[in-house]
Formats: C-alpha cells, structure tokens, sequence
C-alpha cells in the first residue's frame, strides 16, 4: 500500500506517516472536539445533535429518559477517544485501541462539520469553489475533505 499515511506493521500496532503540516491540524482536532462537547448545547446546536442524537423526535419523555440514560456514557467515551488523540498525535507509532480512538474523533468531527456545511452524498468540492477565499466553509470543506481521507486510510489499515 504505497503512499499510506498509516499501516498495519508486522508487529500488529500502525506506523503513522503524516507530514507536519497535517499533524498540526491533527493537533487542534482533539481539543476543538473537547470544546464543542463540553461548552456546546445539543438542544440549540444541530451538529451536537448530530452526535447524540434523540430516541424520538415526537415523544418528550422518551427522548429525556433516553439521553438521561445514554449521555454521560456517550460523552466520556467522546472526550476519552479525544484526550488519546491528543497524547498521541505526534506519535509513529498508534497502538489499535490508540488508532481506533483516532478513528473515533475523527469521525465525529466529520460529522460536526458535514452538518454544519450542509453536506450530503451529492455533496462535491465543486460546491464550494465558487466561494470567496476567505469563506469559513471554504477552509471547513477542506478540513472535512482531508479527515475524510484520513478516515479512509485508518479504516484501510484496521482492514489489513
């Protein structure tokens, strides 16, 4: 697998490859993730929503029993898999549970932003192209656009 970011080595844990300038941004995912967790409001803000989303959109009570019995559990499990990344994001080397932790964070701030920027399956870059340079959805779709890569090549490397 030429050109991999990240793969599987002989020994079973990941050698991580990624320029400097890609583990700068990888550096900021953890503790922007942290922030939105801990500061945010999932009844005003969509994106959280997104990440702990109800068990019912009609029923008021089910919905409250459903997050008054989940949500704590999903949020640790949230900030633990941001706090490895944040320890290890300058790492070699990820152990699976370390890569899978990475795969995690990622993933949720795939989603924070696809929900903030609107995205869907049909979703190109082209849709963003015609923006301004200094459009913040501009420098989000680029940022969405390389985790998405990033998710590609963790989920590969778990693969082989």
């Amino acid at each position: 697998m030429a050109g991999a970011r990240i793969r599987r080595t002989r020994r079973g844990d990941f050698a991580v490859r990624i320029p400097a300038a890609e583990r700068e941004l990888l550096r900021a995912v953890p503790s922007e993730l942290r922030r939105l967790l801990t500061e945010g409001d999932p009844a005003s803000d969509p994106a959280l929503r997104r990440l702990f989303p109800p068990a019912s959109l009609e029923d008021e009570r089910l919905r409250a029993e459903f997050e008054r019995l989940t949500r704590d559990e999903l949020l640790a499990g949230r900030l633990a898999a941001a706090e490895t990344m944040a320890r290890t994001a300058d790492a070699d080397r990820l152990t699976e549970d370390e890569l899978l932790a990475w795969l995690a964070t990622v993933n949720d701030v795939r989603l924070v932003l696809g929900t903030r920027l609107d995205v869907t399956e049909e979703t190109t870059v082209e849709d963003f192209a015609g923006l301004p340079e200094d459009d913040e959805r501009v420098r989000m779709y680029a940022v969405y656009a390389y985790l998405t890569f990033l998710e590609d090549q963790m989920v590969a490397a778990l693969a082989g």
